[in-house]
């Protein structure tokens, strides 16, 4: 192995470690989203979540009882700034239950994120030059995906979609139409371990 290969996959690594460092992980949670043709949503989350820092230094004994409360009053408080956050409940071992919940009008925003720009769970974004709405989940290398299963965290849950817009492109493991409301159609994504598909979605509108 030469000197260039080296340094290069030091790089890779010294990245991936600065960005698990700080990553909000969803380990189980329900997600539900609304949005119409005229631009309104809501946005809902509720599950687990987990600080891969923090479950990474508890698993290795280098994180103790009094530096485990203090992270997680700093985590609290991130998200209790937040008036989105009806409820933050810390469990153990890093993992902590978030109940979250926007609504408004989308073109007027442009973007909706939970949580915030960089640390996107989910986003909802109005790209007013081309007229799609794009829905977008947490994006992570494959290498991030495979380093945070081996440290033993996992990801499960749904994320659904309730619209009347046409759908232009999406890559949910269903779709189909609402049988109380013919008008609108309904995507889901069912997320069965942290290697599944990035959650994307691309509406029109008219």
């Amino acid at each position: 192995m030469n000197l260039k290969t080296v340094l290069s996959k030091a790089a890779i690594l010294g990245c991936a470690a600065v960005v698990l460092g700080s990553c909000y992980l969803p380990a189980r949670f329900d997600a539900e989203i609304e949005i119409d043709k005229a631009g309104y949503y809501s946005l809902k989350f509720d599950g687990y979540m987990a600080d891969v820092g923090l479950f990474q230094g508890l698993k290795e004994g280098k994180i103790s009882p009094d530096e485990e409360k203090k992270k997680v009053a700093v985590i609290e408080r991130d998200f209790l700034r937040d008036a989105n956050t009806q409820e933050f409940q810390y469990y153990r071992e890093g993992h902590f239950k978030v109940n979250w919940e926007r609504s408004g009008d989308l073109l007027a925003a442009k973007t909706v994120t939970f949580i915030r720009r960089n640390e996107l769970i989910l986003q909802l974004k109005y790209v007013e030059n081309s007229g799609y709405i794009v829905l977008e989940g947490k994006s992570l290398t494959k290498e991030n995906r495979q380093r945070i299963q081996a440290m033993g965290l996992g990801m499960q849950g749904q994320i659904r979609v309730r619209t009347d817009m046409p759908i232009k492109s999406h890559n949910a493991t269903l779709e189909k139409k609402d049988p109380k409301d013919p008008r609108f159609k309904w995507l889901a994504w069912d997320i069965k371990s942290i290697m599944s598909p990035r959650p994307r979605a691309v509406f029109i509108i008219e």
